[in-house]
C-alpha cells in the first residue's frame, strides 16, 4: 500500500508539472499567440506571460517581425518578345495575427506564390528597356499590387525589390554593340561642338586681326620665335614686304619734312 501510494503520489506531482508547463506559455515581444478553445477563436495573447487551458486551447504562435522572401528565378517574356529570366525579394510581415492563420492555410507560402505570378504578370508587360531603366517604378508597382492581393489574410508588403535580370548571350552582345555606338555617336558629337566653337574663335580673332595690321606682324614673328625654337632643322621662309611698310612709310614722312 506504501508503495502505491508513493507510486501514486509520484505520477500526481508529474502530472502537476506536465499541465503547468503546458498551461504557462511566455511570448517575445514580437510574438502574439492566436488561441483557439475547443476550436473556437477566442481574443490574441501576448505578449509576456500567457495562461491556457491544456488539451482545450491550443495556441499557435505568431511573429509580427520582418520577412525577407526570396522569389524564385522567373522565365519571362518583355512585352517586346525579350525571354529573360528575372528573381526578385519581398519584405513583408503580419499585421493581422487573426486573420494571417484563419484566413489562409500558410500565409508565407501563399505570399511566395502570389509574388511568383506577379513578378511575370508586371514585368511581361513591360518592354526591355524600361526592365533595365525603370526598375525602381516597378518595384513600386509590385509592392502595391501584391499588398492589395495580401492585405485580406493580414500581411503587408512593405519592399518588393528586382534583383536580377539575366538577359540571353546574344541580347547582351546587342546591348554591348548599342552602347558602343551611342558613344562613338557622343564622341562625334562633342568633336563637332569644339570644331564649331574653335571655328567661332579664329573668325573673331580674325576681325581682330583685320582691323589691326600691326597685329598681323606681330603674329608673324610669335610664329618665326616658334619654329626657330627647333634647332634640329633649317627653315626658309619669305619676308613679307608689308612687314617693313611702317618703316617705309616713316621714311617717307622724314624725307618730306626735310
Amino acid at each position: 500500500m506504501i508503495q502505491i501510494g508513493f507510486s501514486g503520489l509520484v505520477l500526481a506531482v508529474l502530472l502537476i508539472i506536465f499541465f503547468i508547463s503546458s498551461a504557462i506559455k511566455v511570448l517575445r515581444e514580437y510574438e502574439r499567440g492566436v488561441v483557439f478553445r475547443l476550436g473556437r477563436l477566442i481574443p490574441v495573447k501576448g505578449p509576456g506571460l500567457v495562461i491556457i487551458w491544456p488539451v482545450i486551447d491550443k495556441l499557435v504562435k505568431v511573429s509580427l517581425r520582418t520577412i525577407t522572401m526570396d522569389v524564385p528565378s522567373q522565365d519571362i517574356i518583355t512585352k517586346d518578345n525579350v525571354t529573360v529570366k528575372v528573381n526578385a525579394v519581398v519584405y513583408f510581415r503580419v499585421v493581422d495575427p487573426t486573420k494571417a492563420i484563419t484566413d489562409v492555410q500558410d500565409f508565407e507560402y501563399a505570399t511566395s506564390l502570389i509574388s511568383q505570378t506577379t513578378l511575370r504578370s508586371v514585368l511581361g508587360q513591360s518592354n526591355l528597356d524600361d526592365l533595365l531603366a525603370k526598375r525602381d517604378e516597378l518595384n513600386a508597382q509590385l509592392q502595391k499590387i501584391i499588398d492589395e492581393q495580401t492585405e485580406p489574410w493580414g500581411v503587408k508588403v512593405t519592399t518588393v525589390e528586382v534583383k536580377n535580370v539575366d538577359l540571353p548571350i546574344e541580347m547582351q552582345r546587342a546591348i554591348a554593340r548599342q552602347a558602343e555606338a551611342e558613344r562613338e555617336r557622343r564622341a562625334k558629337v562633342i568633336h563637332a561642338e569644339g570644331e564649331f566653337q574653335a571655328s567661332q574663335k579664329l573668325a573673331q580673332a580674325a576681325e581682330i586681326i583685320g582691323t589691326q595690321p600691326t597685329a598681323i606682324q606681330l603674329r608673324f614673328l610669335q610664329t618665326l620665335t616658334e619654329v626657330a625654337s627647333d634647332k634640329s632643322s633649317t627653315t626658309i621662309f619669305p619676308i613679307p614686304i608689308d612687314l617693313f611698310e611702317p618703316f617705309f612709310r616713316k621714311a617717307q614722312k622724314e624725307a618730306g619734312e626735310a
